[in-house]
């Protein structure tokens, strides 16, 4: 056991139901994956859309979790099966868990939402609060209804700061997670239409974006919007009926945190800003236009809780996009290199477009942009597909593949010599991928998690990397 998170009396507390066997003294950390489990922690049995964690309970009990928790309706899976706490709702435990957890939260608490750039922006708040405190953040996206609560239970009572990712499909999702989180500040990066196929309208995701203060600690705490964004005032309005303070940033004149100017490198992205009144010069570890105002709305809000937001800044230069999210691989292709775009976590209209300036900022000999169908998107998906296509000449893209049928709305507009190729899935487009890759090129490769464009992603790593590369 590598520390104590909870002692075993304030864990039983706080999540109730009964004792089988002994009940543990402490518990180091949660966990909801056996695979993952490390000696000491409690491990939640909880059911998923696709794996139920009471079928790894053994695993996790082999892998010396302190406490097992799991359902009185699933116990009778097990023949024996201790120590274990029984409750009715292992979800609801953990829930409970996690409202424990914030209750005895010393830190400030930041959390994020928004139809694209939160997890980058909460990744950005770790680099900058880390100059300033200890910092506890939610690893990946854990920005659902589980995700959020797996967060908060894992909050050290020590932290000097929390910052949390929440999410949304629908309307009512947001709410709960927020009261739970309880923030100080609440930062909304933009509103895009995103999951229209579950909302009337673009105005509809913009008021459940809004949720995100109903959950506000009281006492004119802050809400960090984005001034460039067109529903700006429509959050503005939310934000003060719930008593906060409406901080902004962006590139408006009248912003709190401004973009002066910013010039994306080969590596990185040189911005400078003015937050507050207060000028600041910095690096961002990695290049694009799309993450600049990510980066005003981390400083801004350290500023608002009067850290040293020059400290903050220059730990941006060690800001790395994460796995699917702009980050970049070197391809050895026939003796040459390409440059490969790793897009493929996730891709709505606002993030599609983003990835493709991305690509014509890239230094090529031909730019190559491989993208699957942005899906959730309604009545309306294959417009919005093919809108898409000023985007790619603006970023002069010498060839595009598409896989799926929204984007076969897309690839129809294009002339025949930009046309790499079209599939209705993913794998049936790879081998085309894979043979039209030069020396030189650089490639995009973007969809929605649905449209499974990550294979296409391995597929090039794997067929291109340094000790498998073509002679």
């Amino acid at each position: 056991m590598t520390g104590v998170l909870w002692t075993g009396e304030e864990f039983l507390k706080a999540v109730g139901g009964r004792v089988v066997g002994s009940a543990p003294s402490a518990v180091s950390g949660i966990s909801i994956d056996s695979r993952s489990l490390m000696p000491g922690e409690a491990f939640f049995a909880i059911k998923g859309d696709r794996v139920d964690g009471h079928d790894y309970v053994r695993d996790a009990l082999d892998n010396h979790a302190s406490v097992v928790v799991v359902e009185e309706s699933k116990l009778g899976r097990f023949s024996r099966v201790q120590p274990a706490i029984v409750v009715d709702d292992v979800l609801k435990a953990l829930e409970r868990l996690a409202v424990a957890a914030r209750a005895r939260a010393k830190g400030k608490i930041i959390a994020v939402t928004g139809s694209v750039g939160k997890t980058s922006t909460k990744e950005m708040l770790r680099l900058v609060l880390s100059a300033s405190g200890s910092v506890h953040a939610s690893v990946a996206s854990f920005n659902n209804h589980w995700g959020v609560p797996l967060t908060l239970a894992r909050l050290p009572p020590d932290a000097d700061f929390g910052v949390f990712e929440i999410g949304m499909n629908h309307a009512g999702e947001i709410t709960p997670l927020t009261k739970m989180v309880r923030p100080h500040i609440a930062i909304v990066t933009n509103v895009e239409p995103v999951h229209l196929e579950h909302f009337p309208s673009v105005e509809a995701i913009a008021d459940a974006k809004a949720e995100i203060f109903a959950g506000l600690e009281p006492g004119g705490y802050f809400a960090v919007l984005n001034a460039d964004n067109p529903h700006f005032e429509r959050l503005s309005l939310v934000a003060l009926k719930s008593g906060a303070q409406v901080m902004s940033f962006g590139q408006a004149k009248d912003a709190n945190a401004r973009l002066l100017m910013h010039s994306v490198l080969s590596d990185r992205t040189a911005i400078t800003a003015s937050v507050l009144g207060k000028d600041v010069a910095y690096h961002l570890g990695a290049p694009g236009s799309h993450l600049v105002l990510n980066s005003l709305a981390a400083l801004l809000a350290a500023r608002l809780m009067e850290l040293d937001v020059k400290a903050g800044a220059a730990a941006l230069a060690d800001f790395k996009p994460s796995t699917g999210r702009g980050e970049r691989h070197v391809l050895t292709v026939n003796g040459g290199r390409a440059t490969l775009l790793d897009e493929s976590y996730n891709a709505n209209p606002a993030s599609m477009r983003a990835a493709i300036a991305l690509l014509g900022q890239t230094k090529a000999t031909r730019r190559i942009a491989v993208l699957g169908d942005m899906l959730e998107l309604g009545e309306k998906a294959d417009d919005m597909h093919r809108d898409l296509l000023w985007a790619l000449e603006k970023a002069r893209i010498d060839l595009l593949f598409c896989a799926g049928p929204h984007m076969r709305a897309l690839y129809d507009e294009l002339p025949e010599k930009r046309r790499g190729g079209w599939a209705e899935v993913s794998t049936d487009l790879e081998p085309r991928v894979l043979g039209a890759i030069r020396p030189n090129d650089a490639i995009m490769v973007k969809g929605s998690n649905g449209s499974r464009m990550s294979l296409i992603v391995k597929a090039l790593n794997a067929r291109f990397s340094a000790g498998n590369a073509p002679a």
